[in-house]
């Protein structure tokens, strides 16, 4: 059912086991295996101007996620892309963040920790788009540190499939703050390049945009930065990286859907670009932003029809 039009949707609207409520008003029982286990995964996307950013890419890696940990709610993958929707159509919002999460569930009987006795439950909410890259920053850069926190093994958890298992990330980003650090980096064992709490990673050598190839989520932002390599006169790949690269890196940046892409100018006591946003980091995020401004990848939201958003208007 949508939901009650008296109700304030303006500082965002969330779907849960079929009811379409105000966010402040929307959770989940104690006993779900989401909340006591960490026993979900999650996708976000991005809404600019009035529509999804490469919806489909994100709802293709829930569903790989949702594979993964054996989840299946009862909503089918088109009917989620149309909760979710619906959702920014009940909240106004043209520019947002949308999530959408499967949990375990509770259990069937109070006690069970058995994952086949829950029923797998589906959950998606609407939040304002977070202005984390200021225009002070956008200039500067931000400072990042490889942290002295190694990243989980993928042979424990399997870092593509979205996870709230931030034990590790939120460490590392703890430590980076108390360092006077604005951002964290992880390593794994063998001393590789995984990613941070929320982002993957960029190096930039001459004309090549490099990115780790293990130990990170396939970040949709990231895959956007490698198609777009070849308009920027540049090749991207998946790589190998170690600390060495980062250190010796000509510039580096990082990519997430919440904030786009984030200059860095420093990384440990590596300085770049005499400490504030380089010459290439500047035109990926440009050129990202612009990409989008002029609907690259953009699927258009229907505001005015909120039993099919997701039709277009005539």
């Amino acid at each position: 059912m949508m939901g009650d039009p008296q109700q304030d949707f303006s500082q965002g609207a969330a779907y849960v086991d079929g009811r379409y409520l105000p966010l402040n008003q929307a959770g989940i029982p104690l006993s779900d295996f989401g909340f006591t286990k960490s026993d979900v995964t999650y996708d976000v996307v991005h809404v600019h101007k009035g529509g999804f950013f490469r919806l489909g890419d994100h709802m293709a890696r829930f569903a790989e996620s949702m594979r993964g940990y054996r989840m299946q709610p009862t909503e089918t993958l088109d009917q989620m892309r149309e909760i979710a929707a619906r959702c920014v159509v009940l909240s106004g919002m043209k520019d947002a963040c949308v999530s959408f999460a499967a949990t375990r569930g509770a259990p069937t009987k109070p006690g069970w920790r058995r994952p086949d006795q829950c029923r797998n439950t589906f959950m998606c909410w609407v939040w304002p788009w977070p202005e984390v890259i200021t225009p002070e920053l956008a200039d500067k850069g931000a400072s990042l540190m490889i942290s002295s926190i190694v990243r989980f093994p993928e042979a424990s958890i399997n870092p593509t499939w979205k996870n709230f298992q931030w034990r590790d990330l939120s460490n590392s980003l703890w430590e980076a703050l108390d360092n006077g650090y604005d951002q964290a980096i992880l390593l794994d064992y063998d001393g590789y390049v995984t990613e941070g709490p929320g982002y993957n990673i960029f190096v930039v050598k001459g004309d090549r945009l490099l990115t780790p190839d293990r130990g990170a989520l396939k970040g949709v932002t990231a895959r956007s930065v490698i198609d777009l390599a070849p308009e920027l006169g540049m090749t991207a790949d998946y790589a190998p990286l170690t600390k060495k690269d980062l250190l010796e890196a000509d510039e580096v940046f990082l990519s997430t859907t919440a904030f786009g892409i984030m200059p860095v100018s420093r990384v440990d006591d590596h300085v770049m670009a005499n400490g504030i946003t380089g010459p290439v980091s500047r035109k990926v995020m440009d050129t990202y932003w612009r990409k989008k401004d002029e609907g690259w990848l953009i699927t258009p939201i229907n505001y005015a029809d909120t039993e099919n958003p997701l039709k277009t208007a005539a």
